[in-house]
């Protein structure tokens, strides 16, 4: 599967433009106009099981900074939508810790949506834009003991154990994926 960047048309209203399509999906920068998206998202006990609920004002502060992030850097997380209906499903991108000078891959997608494989189409086309357009070396998946979910996407996108680590107060283990690595598959 190919995944290609947008040529721009249906800019969001912040003017970041839609970064990646695929032919189930597409991904566009989130915006702090998503805050309520987010609140949703992540209101369900299954799907933030992992990653925790939000406020509205923590949505709006997490939100602000994957823009800062967005501007900063080129790159952050993307709302999921379904290319069929414009349906946002979850969400994927990159993150960068800078505590840790490491570029993280992320996924989060509605309970409703699990099992069809979003996760994976998404994360992959994150990766090829991250190895190719971005040109980065290596990206991590964080992932909490206790996701075998998101540990089985991370293997089958050819991720491996790094290291043990803690993020949020719990811990994780952190699988890598060079661009090597990424490319041979």
């Amino acid at each position: 599967m190919e995944a290609t960047t947008d040529s721009g048309r249906d800019l969001p209203p912040d003017g970041l433009r839609p970064v990646l399509t695929t032919p189930r999906l597409r991904l566009r920068p989130l915006s702090e106009a998503d805050t309520d998206w987010w609140v949703f998202l992540h209101s369900d006990d299954e799907v933030n099981q992992f990653v925790g609920p939000y406020t509205h004002e923590q949505a709006t502060v997490r939100l602000r900074d994957i823009r800062q992030q967005w501007v900063q850097r080129g790159h952050g997380l993307c709302a999921v939508e379904l290319t069929s209906t414009g349906e946002a499903i979850g969400r994927s991108g990159l993150n960068w810790w800078e505590a840790l000078g490491e570029t993280e891959i992320g996924w989060t997608f509605a309970r409703a949506h699990w099992g069809n494989g979003y996760a994976t189409e998404a994360a992959r086309a994150v990766l090829a834009w991250g190895f190719g357009a971005l040109g980065l070396g290596q990206i991590t998946a964080m992932i909490h003991h206790g996701n075998t979910a998101s540990t089985t996407v991370a293997r089958r996108l050819g991720f491996t154990p790094l290291r043990e680590d803690s993020v949020l107060g719990r811990p994780c283990t952190v699988y890598a994926l060079s661009s090597d690595d990424f490319a041979a598959e």
